[in-house]
């Protein structure tokens, strides 16, 4: 099955990347990339925050999908797209939908923050609470898929979907060509492995981290033995990183070329919340703040270099938030 997908990633690449961009830039400004002296302080690097927390949905996945809705033809979206997700990859798609007035069906797990159903409605699609995590309302879209006739949009195996999250790239590098590092969240893995495909053209050299909860090291265990593992469960507080398994486009343009990956507890992960909010005074999500944590869990070996976090979003659920500020 992974050769389907090895084939596939050649349809990430940057003349795609530099196509995604022409596209994106009809609906979305560029996001900015900051340097913050305090978190330099504390990291003993040049510490810089990519700020997808800034698009308009809260992260970044809006990219991605407004390029795969440029380049899907009428016919075959005619009867809607169909989307599983935790919060980002809903919103995103629903918000894109209506620019391209396209019927969106979004289906959620149950217990999903309550805050990003109501948005995801808000953008006009039709929300299905179904399942008890990610993993099972992926199963189900499988399942209406064959009912419907929707269109299943994986938002990982989507080759323009990862180009259009590749842009991100495109913009460090005009603002930032120096760069050594970047470190990235790992959820289902389109966010890294589109900076790593589109980066690694422009510097080969460059230093490309992932971060993981060690309770949803889905990539993090498929790259070690060499084949895509299914966890029996992903129960994280980071919404975003909480997959059972990394998906098939992404695991193969990681797999034998991403730098490291960096794991995190539950309690770092609140600590990254908390950073987040102190150094940059922005609020970030927990899969959003985990590249600062992550940094500072390693700061020694980053030490004088030119380092790139992205706080890949902003969609923080209220509860998580008091508990990460001891409230």
């Amino acid at each position: 099955m992974l050769k389907k997908y090895e084939m596939l990633s050649k349809q990430v690449n940057l003349p795609r990347a530099f196509m995604a961009r022409s596209v994106i830039y009809r609906y979305l400004n560029r996001t900015n990339l900051t340097h913050y002296p305090e978190l330099s302080r504390l990291l003993g690097c040049e510490a810089f925050i990519k700020h997808e927390n800034h698009n308009p949905t809260g992260s970044f996945k809006i990219r991605g999908a407004l390029n795969f809705f440029h380049h899907m033809s009428r016919e075959e979206l005619e009867a809607g797209i169909l989307v599983a997700t935790r919060g980002n990859h809903g919103l995103a798609m629903a918000w894109a939908g209506q620019w391209f007035n396209v019927p969106c069906t979004v289906v959620v797990p149950e217990h999903n923050n309550p805050e990003i159903n109501r948005t995801i409605e808000s953008y006009g699609a039709e929300l299905i609470v179904h399942g008890e995590d990610f993993y099972d309302a992926q199963s189900y879209c499988e399942e209406l898929v064959d009912s419907a006739g929707y269109y299943y949009v994986q938002q990982g195996n989507e080759p323009e979907i990862l180009n259009g999250l590749a842009t991100m790239g495109l913009e460090i590098m005009e603002n930032l060509p120096e760069v050594d590092t970047i470190i990235c969240p790992i959820g289902g893995g389109a966010g890294c492995a589109s900076l790593l495909k589109t980066m690694r053209e422009l510097k080969p050299a460059i230093e490309i981290i992932g971060v993981e909860a060690q309770n949803a090291a889905s990539f993090y265990n498929s790259w070690k033995r060499a084949e895509i593992i299914t966890l029996d469960n992903a129960n994280t507080i980071a919404d975003g990183l909480a997959a059972r398994a990394v998906f098939h486009l992404p695991y193969v343009i990681l797999k034998d070329t991403i730098s490291d990956v960096v794991l995190l507890t539950e309690d770092e992960i609140l600590e990254g919340i908390k950073m987040a909010l102190t150094t940059t005074h922005n609020l970030a999500e927990a899969a959003g703040a985990v590249s600062l944590i992550a940094a500072y869990k390693i700061s020694g070996r980053l030490a004088g270099k030119k380092v790139v976090m992205i706080m890949s979003g902003g969609n923080l659920n209220i509860d998580i938030l008091k508990t990460a500020l001891g409230c």
